[in-house]
């Protein structure tokens, strides 16, 4: 595994997209879960060459409270192993919890955890957790590195039961082509175990620990590709059968039966998908030897993840609807009423209605008459009403009308007029912009340009600057009251306010501006409409919180936002 720097790593805010953020460690070495407070079932079975060193002198003796750099404060204790403890903490400074790995400076592997933390930092691929810092000082060797406090660990889904075909195919996907991208970077991970997988709430897999949990146990290997390939291929073999791939049971899982070696997986679990089987037993494969005869074995996260791509994409189950209840019929809608009962059926009662006999009589025929001039008059009255009424109901809607055309002097109400910007500026009055170059695109009229923040890992409140925004000249005073804004992301808590403010420059503060209106929306596009117009020539768009959006071209997973297009109205 190259060294690649031994420069050290600090960032100034929780921003994605700052140079040295970059992906690693949140789990300790040996499948010890640090942000879920246990450790894993058992120790990785060392293959291909791999060593680990003796264990040195205790963890320093340190307590809840205790703050590092005076900005890191350890509230809990999540494991004492082998020389080093692990914590969750506070960063004070940027207000989120943060993992921390804490080793004395005398540490035999002191030195090489720190180069593999501060490796690992400058990999900067968002499917690794990231190190945020790596320290030597006061005889403390500290490795500060994210927390994912809404990620599932992998122990915790195969705990459940096997992994649905679709979601074990995005595991060894996701997992394979990330392993290959940091081993083009000479980066090894060695630890690749269950406990080192997350899984986000968006679907994501991110590998914790790259370098560093192999580095704290003093691990290595002569041929770290195969190592880190095979161990991919386990974490297959698990999520398809739940059983793992070892005669040892290991991290909650139950191995296999002693004596027979290695079983394909569809002999483990009825139902297995045959691709995928393939696959676990192509990357599991020693010295060349696999249960499959048609395909090589892998034996670098390369050629997995390009088996991987060669194979059908495995698409996600459809959804099951449950068809509702048959509708019952009555025996009167099935057509049966006073049909004769069926062989063995209910007994239906046959009822025969007989008329009445005419009016035949003299007094029949008076009555007749009676009746039938009775209905004529009805028929005469009613009609007479009816003409009334609408003749009625005709002047008084000419009354309206000619009131409307000629008594109706009141002013019809317009609807807002287009406002021209003429030019805009990014407002950024803590001296970091987010993207200058972007901020014509926002009125340029074109939806596929955009003026975006960065990626920022707390949210959906803007944590770490009071907010963020484009301050737009309007060329004069105008009476402004409404404003569209089209947005790039969709997704709960985009917050927007406008303000009225003197001028375009950023050293202007928030609180000295007039409000005009602001909103909350979860869609990607936002219409604000103001109660009272306000006269001004300068409008500062103020984005407060932001949604939760993957990766893109520019910029990482996490909470951001990008403007496509502005419009004024007034």
């Amino acid at each position: 595994m190259a060294e690649r720097s031994t420069a050290a790593v600090d960032v100034a805010d929780n921003s994605g997209d700052e140079p040295l953020a970059a992906k690693a460690a949140q789990a300790t070495a040996d499948g010890v879960d640090t942000q879920n407070g246990r450790a894993a079932d058992g120790p990785m079975p060392e293959k291909d060459g791999e060593r680990a060193s003796a264990a040195p002198s205790a963890a320093p003796e340190l307590h809840s409270g205790h703050k590092l750099a005076r900005r890191y404060r350890l509230e809990e204790c999540v494991t004492r192993l082998d020389g080093f403890s692990s914590w969750r903490a506070m960063d004070e400074k940027l207000r989120r919890a943060v993992g921390v790995h804490l080793l004395p400076a005398d540490h035999p592997r002191g030195r090489s955890v720190l180069a593999a933390a501060r490796s690992s930092a400058l990999l900067g691929d968002p499917r690794f957790v990231q190190v945020l810092d790596a320290v030597e000082e006061n005889d403390l060797v500290y490795v500060v590195h994210e927390w994912l406090p809404d990620a599932t660990e992998l122990t915790a889904l195969l705990a459940a039961g096997p992994l649905e075909h679709h979601e074990a195919y995005q595991l060894v996907s996701q997992i394979s082509q990330a392993m290959a991208a940091a081993h083009r970077e000479g980066l090894a991970h060695l630890r690749l175990t269950p406990s080192a997988i997350l899984r986000t709430s968006t679907g994501q897999y991110r590998i914790r620990g790259l370098a560093v949990n192999a580095a704290l146990r003093g691990i290595t290997s002569e041929t770290p590709q195969r190592a880190d390939t095979e161990a991919i291929g386990a974490l297959l073999y698990a999520a398809l059968t739940q059983r793992w791939p070892y005669e040892n049971d290991a991290y909650g899982l139950t191995g296999l039966p002693k004596g027979v070696g290695l079983i394909a997986p569809d002999q483990v679990r009825a139902g297995v998908h045959r691709g995928l089987g393939e696959l676990a037993m192509r990357a599991l494969a020693n010295d060349g030897a696999t249960a499959s005869r048609q395909e090589p074995a892998c034996t670098t996260p390369e050629e997995l993840a390009k088996a991987v791509a060669a194979m059908p994409r495995i698409r996600p189950p459809e959804p099951v609807f449950t068809a509702p209840p048959e509708y019952q019929h009555t025996t009167y809608q099935q057509g049966s009423y006073g049909r004769p009962t069926p062989p063995g059926g209910p007994a239906v009662q046959n009822l025969a209605v007989t008329p009445p006999p005419p009016l035949q009589s003299r007094t029949g025929r008076v009555l007749k008459w009676g009746v039938a001039a009775l209905l004529i008059a009805a028929l005469g009255l009613g009609s007479w009403q009816l003409a009334d009424a609408l003749l009625g109901r005709n002047n008084q809607s000419d009354d309206q009308q000619q009131q409307t055309h000629h008594g109706d002097n009141a002013p019809e109400k317009k609807d807002p007029a287009p406002i021209a910007i003429k030019r805009a500026e990014e407002y950024y009055p803590d001296g970091t912009p987010q993207d200058l170059d972007g901020v014509p695109n926002t009125y340029d009229g074109d939806d596929s340009t955009y003026w975006r923040t960065r990626t920022f890992y707390d949210g959906p409140e803007v944590k770490v600057k009071a907010g963020l925004g484009v301050v737009y000249d309007l060329g004069s005073e105008q009476e402004v009251s409404a404003a569209s804004i089209a947005l790039k992301f969709a997704g709960n808590h985009t917050t927007v306010t406008l303000y009225a403010t003197k001028n375009m420059s950023s050293q202007t503060p928030v609180a000295s501006m007039k409000k005009i209106v602001g909103a909350t929306t979860s869609d990607s596009a936002l219409k604000l409409t103001a109660e009272t117009p306000v006269k001004t020539r300068y409008v500062l768009l103020w984005i407060t919180a932001m949604p939760q959006a993957g990766a893109d071209d520019y910029t990482k997973a996490g909470y951001k936002q990008a403007i496509t297009d502005v419009t004024f109205a007034g």
